[in-house]
């Protein structure tokens, strides 16, 4: 692949280029706004007919620069030890939630010398989502004011707290207190750490980079809930499972230490040196011409955020949330999906299914959730390959009817074992390892492959519905929206499940699976592959879905195009 200097640059190109461009911008374009549009030129550099060039042109975001950085640019070591290291939060969320299920089972009469009551149990888990919903609201303006990194740090230093308060806990509102200021930790890292992955990810592989941390996040999970199995027998086996959870922390301290922030929060403090500096370890090959171009970008964009402070900006940047009609809808589908994630059940089956499976008869539960988390790891997996090829909208509309047909059939297994409640003890009519237990067991895998296929892994790409002005703020309503549900359901599952039985627990999450299926279809538009400031104008006038839909599938045309052309020696790819 070669690049033109100066005196055979395509920006000296005749008219008769011109006229190309408009019209095929006006053909790959059919909403009529600037995206990246693929031109194929012939002989337009004197004659030259054997010569083809593809011309990308760059739309005016934060994510669109050179086309060398843009789209030329293979993702360096530097790039995978950044987003490695920022995922270890992700793996710490995964980690966090998992190991409660064990613990919950095996502390017995640990605390305060008696068994937990249901409530007990709720409170312990709802800790951690209390604490995880204070922290992330305050979470994207942290990160403007004191930078990425210093905030991810922070998050470890909450973990280690409250990690060390939970192993030598002899109480119950120690553990409580414990589990609290670990939420801290989690709320943060759970916010910050996609950020920063977006930040400083290519935009081609963005999407996969940032599915990274949901697999950390249920490999975290998986290890847990093996953690938990291997040590169920152990005496304060619960105690050594939540001190493993100090090693991924006291790791992520340890490599940001010597690892750098994101150049755009640099470029926030005035240090373009050191956002310059960032960007040429991120892409080694690019000349200083482009770097300082990517800073130029990134320096008018931070200028387009009115206020003379921080405290203006924020201000400013929640009101221009909530009265631009594209960031609204932005805002709607980044807190409805991320509602819908934790409305569905997911995460009551994450906390209490050591409890669930100790409901139906299994005796080594712990060992079972391993199936389950097993399979939310495998699919995530899946996800990581289906996310930019098939499409976010398609696979959040193949997970979330797959979830309602597994929570329905869970529903009905739930009634024929008949479960009732005496006090905190749950009493089977027909207990033990029965066919209705294994239909729960079989659908209940089904159901976390279909959860994470889609909804347990689309609305964390939360960070592309927002423009950068307001991105911050964006997706520190959507995370706290998150862990409010995350709270409301620890706090209320086993109540659930005493009131209303399991059976009509698990028919209600059926129902608002099924409703989030229509929200879904009729206000998630498809935005694999579009720019962000084609996002935007997708939300403008409304949800626009049949709109998005022939931009995506044009823009995964124009992708393939150029992907073919790249490998054939008489082509190029030049700067628009």
């Amino acid at each position: 692949m070669s690049w033109h200097d100066e005196s055979s640059s395509p920006y000296d190109a005749s008219e008769l280029r011109k006229q190309k461009e408009e019209q095929v911008e006006t053909e790959l374009n059919p909403l009529g706004h600037s995206g990246s549009v693929a031109m194929f030129e012939e002989d337009l550099d004197g004659g030259d007919a054997e010569k083809d060039y593809v011309m990308i042109k760059p739309v005016n975001d934060e994510d669109d620069t050179s086309v060398m950085i843009t789209f030329n640019q293979g993702i360096t070591p530097f790039i995978l030890t950044l987003t490695f290291v920022a995922s270890i939060s992700g793996f710490m969320f995964g980690y966090d939630t998992g190991y409660i299920s064990s613990a919950l089972v095996s502390i017995g009469t640990d605390l305060d010398n008696k068994e937990l009551t249901y409530g007990d149990r709720e409170i312990i888990t709802a800790a951690t989502s209390l604490g995880a919903l204070i922290s992330s609201i305050f979470a994207g303006t942290a990160a403007d004011v004191f930078g990425r990194k210093p905030c991810i740090m922070f998050s470890n230093v909450m973990f280690v707290i409250g990690a060390i308060l939970q192993v030598t806990a002899k109480s119950f509102w120690q553990m409580a207190v414990g589990r609290l200021i670990m939420g801290f930790g989690v709320g943060i890292g759970s916010l910050i750490s996609p950020l920063f992955i977006s930040e400083i990810a290519p935009k081609m592989i963005r999407g996969r980079l940032t599915v990274i941390n949901s697999l950390w996040l249920t490999g975290g999970q998986l290890i847990a809930y093996g953690c938990g199995a291997g040590l169920t027998h152990v005496n304060n086996g619960w105690r050594i499972l939540v001190g493993l959870s100090l090693i991924p922390t006291c790791i992520q301290f340890g490599f940001f230490v010597f690892l750098p922030d994101t150049p755009r929060y640099y470029l926030m403090k005035g240090n373009v040196q050191r956002a310059s500096e960032v960007l040429q370890k991120s892409y080694p090959e690019a000349t200083e011409e482009l770097v300082q171009l990517k800073v130029n970008e990134m320096i008018q964009l931070n200028q387009s955020i009115p206020g003379k402070n921080i405290g203006q900006k924020v201000w400013n940047m929640t009101k221009e949330l909530h009265t631009k009609p594209a960031n609204l809808r932005a805002l709607i589908i980044g807190c409805g999906l991320q509602g819908i994630q934790q409305f569905t059940g997911w995460n009551s089956l994450m906390y209490f299914s050591g409890t669930i499976f100790e409901t139906v008869g299994f005796t080594n539960s712990s060992a079972v959730s391993i199936i389950v988390s097993g399979t939310n790891f495998i699919f995530t997996l899946v996800a990581f390959f289906a996310i930019d090829k098939i499409g976010r909208r398609k696979i959040l509309l193949i997970g979330l009817p797959g979830m309602t047909v597994s929570l329905v059939v869970c529903s009905i297994a739930f009634h024929f074992i008949g479960i009732t409640f005496v006090g905190n003890e749950a009493q089977v009519l027909h207990g033990g390892f029965t066919s209705w237990g294994i239909v729960i067991i079989v659908f209940i895998v089904i159901f976390a492959g279909f959860y994470a296929l889609g909804i347990g892994t689309v609305p964390w790409q939360q960070s592309e519905l927002f423009p950068q002005n307001v991105r911050g703020v964006g997706t520190s309503f959507a995370t706290a929206t998150n862990w409010a549900g995350s709270l409301v359901i620890a706090s209320t599952f086993l109540t659930m499940l005493q009131n209303i039985t399991p059976s009509g627990t698990f028919a209600f999450f059926a129902s608002l699976a099924c409703l989030s299926t229509f929200f879904c279809y009729f206000c998630y538009p498809e935005l694999s592959g579009l720019e962000l400031e084609e996002v935007q104008t997708i939300l403008k006038d409304g949800f626009n879905i049949k709109a998005s839909m022939v931009l995506a599938k044009k823009r995964k045309q124009q992708v393939a195009s150029r992907e073919k052309l790249k490998l054939e020696p008489t082509h190029e790819i030049i700067e628009a």
